[in-house]
């Protein structure tokens, strides 16, 4: 269990830096209010996490401390869906309803088919 809690706290670790990073670094590209850096880093996110749950659970022989750290700490930790719920109601609270609303439609239709084309392409290879 020791193990575990380290793996999952080094790759969590790791994937909280590395959104910081990407997200803020593409909404500085992007500007504007839309928040695009999060919309990325959970699109880019859920791809990975589709693709490595099929690699790393049907197609590899890691060990279960780095599918752990992977899968629960980097990816979960480089996702977020609390960020993704507040800028969306701030977007809200700001009258700018259309963009809201593609906030809140696109990153689920977006992640989702990102997702099953991580798997899709895992399965593939």
């Amino acid at each position: 269990m020791t193990g575990q809690l380290i793996a999952v706290a080094i790759g969590g670790a790791s994937g909280a830096v590395m959104r910081w990073l990407m997200a803020s670094g593409i909404q500085r590209l992007a500007g504007g209010p839309f928040p695009w850096g999060t919309f990325a880093v959970n699109a880019i996110g859920s791809f990975l996490l589709g693709f490595l749950f099929v690699w790393l659970i049907e197609r590899s022989t890691v060990s279960e401390l780095v599918r752990l750290a992977l899968t629960v700490g980097f990816l979960g930790a480089f996702t977020t869906f609390s960020t993704y719920s507040l800028e969306s109601i701030r977007l809200l609270q700001e009258g700018a309803l259309a963009l809201a609303f593609g906030n809140v439609v696109g990153q689920v239709v977006v992640c989702l088919t990102l997702t099953w084309l991580g798997i899709q392409l895992a399965r593939a290879l």
